[in-house]
């Protein structure tokens, strides 16, 4: 099988593959991640964006690698793990699409993803 770009949308089966966890720990944490929001389609399939995965990725590091607990990663990416990573009200014109997309706050999660990175190269 080939391997899908990096602007692919991935789905639920092959993000849980790529993190080591199973489907149900994902669903879990976009309930407790306002700000993780994959597009859903007919049936409820997910699918994650370039910047979902991201976020995924940093999740999953902030909850197994560096041992926060749920409400201690939410609590970091809301409120003091980068300069500000609250999410962004979107605009009143946008469409839900593209409200989606403007909740992330990319500089806010290149900021989580560097903090990480010079943690792990110190220690």
């Amino acid at each position: 099988m080939r391997e899908k770009s990096a602007d692919a949308f991935r789905n639920i089966g092959e993000m849980a593959e790529a993190l080591g966890v199973r489907t149900h720990i994902l669903r879990y944490w976009e309930e407790q991640f306002p700000m993780l929001r994959p597009l859903t389609r007919a049936g409820g399939r997910r699918l994650y964006r370039p910047e979902d995965v991201a976020l995924l990725h940093i999740i999953h590091r902030l909850l197994y690698a560096e041992g926060y607990t749920v409400k201690g990663a939410r609590r970091f990416l809301t409120e003091g793990g980068a300069q500000d990573a609250r999410p962004h009200a979107p605009a009143p014109a946008q469409s839900p699409a593209q409200s989606s997309v403007a909740a992330l706050d990319f500089g806010a999660l290149q900021a989580v993803r560097d903090r990480l990175a010079s943690a792990l190269a110190a220690a």
